[in-house]
């Protein structure tokens, strides 16, 4: 079975999340430390991790305004998407509206009772599996 990637790009990390054989479920996998300001988009990694968990499809995170136009932030997510397309060819890219997929994620570990030091740690992650875990829980998702 193949699987699905989930990210959630930053300027600094990428959360990366991998679903199940199935793609029932998302699962937190790694934080990857990436540099922007250097040309390091970290495009190398996910390219690696896609190919060892044989990825077929890859889900980033498109942050939104919630008036539903298109920041600094999604422009970001849209020129990484397409980046990411350049070196695997025969992977599907989508880009997931993720507006609230952080908030969300910034509040299951506060109901986690996670210190700060510890939620800053996962919380790139945590995002990208709620970021894939609303794609795969979307039924329209192949529309």
């Amino acid at each position: 079975m193949v699987r699905i990637l989930g990210l959630d790009v930053g300027t600094k990390t990428i959360g990366v999340a991998l679903s199940d054989a199935l793609g029932w479920t998302a699962q937190g996998l790694t934080t990857l430390k990436i540099n922007t300001p250097a040309g390091d988009y970290g495009i190398a990694q996910v390219v690696e991790i896609a190919k060892t968990n044989e990825v077929d499809t890859i889900v980033v995170g498109l942050p939104k305004n919630m008036n539903n136009t298109i920041g600094e932030s999604g422009e970001r997510s849209q020129h990484f998407a397409k980046l990411l397309a350049l070196e695997l060819t025969d992977v599907k890219i989508t880009l997931w509206d993720e507006r609230l997929s952080t908030v969300a994620a910034e509040r299951s570990l506060l109901e986690a009772d996670l210190s700060r030091k510890k939620r800053k740690a996962v919380i790139d992650k945590m995002a990208a599996v709620f970021i894939l875990q609303g794609y795969l829980d979307n039924p329209h998702k192949g529309a």
